[in-house]
């Protein structure tokens, strides 16, 4: 499980390294197997370079090697993608994921060169090729990401978010080569179950409820898969409300769990009133239990 982790901001909107030590933390007491960032759900598109890079040290510096680090480096154009790929690498990052940009076009042939330069750039690097759907993504099908991953070794895992992911999730796992090292489901943990029925590796949601998750994950690699499916079924109807409201929704969460103390995003979404609010609360406080870690209790920068 490796959540991708918010970016929070003070009350006047500049980022807060204090509060991202404390997201990282919390992944950590939560048992994560690593984090993402930045991301999507990062607000990366909202980000200065000045801002992530900065960020991203506090990650690094935090995380302190005890768990894999995927950083995002998705870009407009290879040369820039290159750049957060060296920044990783000057964070002891092992692992980029990346999104081709619509600009390298979106056939086989013009993907599979864009992933290529990377590569020959940033020797060594483990790559995450992330296929997210269009509008934003490129909405690669199953052939296209198998012929790109088998021309470009350093590609060990497809993160895979089009709608609906499964039977591509199976395509792709049946035709992988060996370098290829899983897949990862995408669409925050909303069909988590399916992906992981048609051999997806792991999964990146957001993470507000990265214990919930860890514990779903943990169970059905057990072959407990009732008790994997209740924790699916608990959690379902919150992600159904987070898709609509995103970075707001999880900033809403982590304020209540005690990990921020502001719900400040700079992307663009829609606004919860006082009903929406009301029904979240009570969502969560029917999974109260299932919430192990209380982040207001004092930590040591936990999960070691």
């Amino acid at each position: 499980m490796l959540p991708v982790l918010p970016t929070p901001f003070t009350e006047t909107g500049a980022i807060d390294p204090e509060a991202m030590v404390r997201i990282v933390d919390f992944a950590l007491a939560c048992g994560v197997d690593g984090v993402v960032f930045p991301g999507f759900a990062s607000e990366v598109d909202a980000l200065s370079a000045a801002e992530r890079s900065a960020l991203l040290k506090v990650v690094a510096t935090r995380i302190g090697g005890r768990r894999t680090i995927v950083a995002g480096a998705s870009a407009s154009s290879a040369a820039e993608a290159v750049a957060h790929c060296r920044e990783a690498i000057a964070n002891g990052i092992g692992h980029v994921m990346i999104q081709a940009p619509k600009s390298v076009g979106t056939t086989t042939e013009a993907v599979s060169a864009f992933y290529g330069e990377i590569a020959a750039a940033v020797p060594g690097l483990e790559i995450v090729l992330q296929n997210a759907p269009a509008p934003r993504g490129s909405d690669l099908k199953p052939d296209a990401i198998l012929a790109i991953v088998r021309d470009n070794p350093a590609i060990t895992h497809v993160k895979e978010e089009t709608l609906p992911s499964g039977l591509a999730i199976s395509a792709i796992t049946a035709g992988k080569p060996a370098h290829l090292k899983g897949v990862l489901g995408g669409g925050g943990a909303r069909y988590l179950i399916d992906e992981y029925n048609r051999g997806a590796c792991g999964a990146m949601p957001a993470v507000e409820f990265a214990d919930i998750h860890v514990a779903l994950d943990r169970a059905y690699r057990a072959g407990e898969i009732e008790r994997a499916r209740e924790l699916y079924m608990r959690t379902l109807p919150l992600l159904a409300i987070q898709l609509n409201f995103r970075m707001a929704f999880t900033k809403h969460v982590l304020t209540r769990r005690g990990v921020l103390t502001n719900q400040v995003v700079r992307a663009t979404v829609p606004a919860m009133d006082a009903l929406d609010v009301a029904e979240i609360d009570a969502w969560l406080d029917l999974c109260a239990e299932l919430m192990t870690v209380d982040a207001r209790e004092p930590t040591s920068a936990g999960g070691a």
